[in-house]
């Protein structure tokens, strides 16, 4: 049992925030295989697919978390000091760590850190120039359902946070954790022993990547931080069930509704002429005003073109759905 001692100043201090870098690596540690139960079957094989046809390696970024171990390097993943900054933002920090973090920490005997050590500007920028890589093919497809879940949690969070403070917010945020006299009680596989804050608070991070497990970092730099599973996070990759058409057909044509409503997830134009059975020189087009609206990303895979609904777009398609399932038009 890790117990976690909170002071007014660490509960003053307690916020919460959003780290694309941090679901990088996690979504990799996916990859290297951490789903034991599967929850990420869909998007694995969608991904993996996608990296191997465009020949990214990835081992510069896994040999930093070697498999048998729960640890992920505290430089690679800093705690954000905005509640959602870009990737863009994250990386840049990523680029600048000082030399010396490279040589603190229990993770500095790791070969993939010692490597770094050797010549950390060169080192540093090319896992930085690697992660923005496999951003493009296997996150920013998928990142606007991802953020969703994870905003969707931390609006429900400070709605707990407001009903009853401190106790309210810890009750129900995990099976693993539980709150007693200023206490943060967390059930680890690894960990043990008391931790204080020392006036610095508690990061909380939503993380689409971690179920079932809490993932606790702490160092004498970075405010300490605790990882955990939003609610909701098993329904992530599900089909989601196609809405009553008709409202948003009415504003982009029927047409351009039913491949909206296709974008399920990352597909190609060839794939979407099959299921809806429009050529493909018209989806083309049909996407290219989705595009140009705002409504429709695009992300190179190898040779293919993988379209996206952006967040406008799943709002626009949940409320839609929202709208169906209460009778409306």
């Amino acid at each position: 049992m890790l117990e976690i001692e909170f002071s007014a100043e660490d509960v003053a201090r307690t916020r919460f925030s959003i780290s694309p870098l941090w679901e990088v690596v996690a979504g990799v540690r996916i990859l290297l295989g951490a789903d034991e139960q599967r929850l990420h079957r869909t998007w694995t094989a969608q991904v993996r697919s996608r990296i191997a046809a465009a020949r990214l390696d990835l081992t510069p970024l896994a040999v930093l978390m070697p498999p048998g171990t729960s640890s992920v390097p505290g430089f690679l993943t800093p705690p954000p000091t905005t509640p959602g900054p870009s990737l863009d933002v994250e990386l840049a920090t990523l680029r600048a760590t000082p030399p010396q973090r490279l040589r603190a920490g229990p993770s500095q005997a790791q070969p993939g850190v010692r490597a770094l050590r050797a010549d950390p500007e060169r080192g540093l920028g090319r896992l930085a120039d690697l992660i923005s890589a496999y951003w493009e093919l296997a996150m920013a497809p998928y990142w606007p359902r991802i953020l969703g879940l994870l905003e969707a949690d931390i609006q429900y969070r400070a709605r707990r946070f407001a009903e009853g403070g401190t106790r309210r917010l810890f009750d129900d945020l995990d099976p693993q954790l539980s709150w007693d006299s200023g206490t943060l009680h967390v059930r680890h596989r690894f960990l043990r022993g008391v931790r204080r804050l020392d006036g610095r608070g508690l990061l909380l991070g939503p993380s689409a990547f971690v179920w079932p497990r809490v993932f606790w970092t702490t160092d004498l730099v970075d405010q300490p931080t605790l990882r955990y599973p939003p609610r909701g996070v098993g329904e992530l990759w599900s089909p989601r069930p196609d809405p009553e058409s008709a409202a948003l057909a009415k504003v982009l044509g029927a047409s351009r509704a039913r491949l909206l409503t296709e974008l399920t997830s990352p597909t190609s134009t060839t794939d979407l002429a099959q299921r809806t059975g429009l050529t493909p020189g018209g989806v083309s087009q049909h996407l290219s005003a989705l595009r140009g609206s705002g409504l429709v990303s695009a992300h190179r895979a190898g040779r293919v073109v993988l379209y996206a609904r952006t967040r406008i777009a799943e709002d626009l398609v949940a409320g839609a759905e929202g709208r169906a399932s209460r009778g409306g038009a």
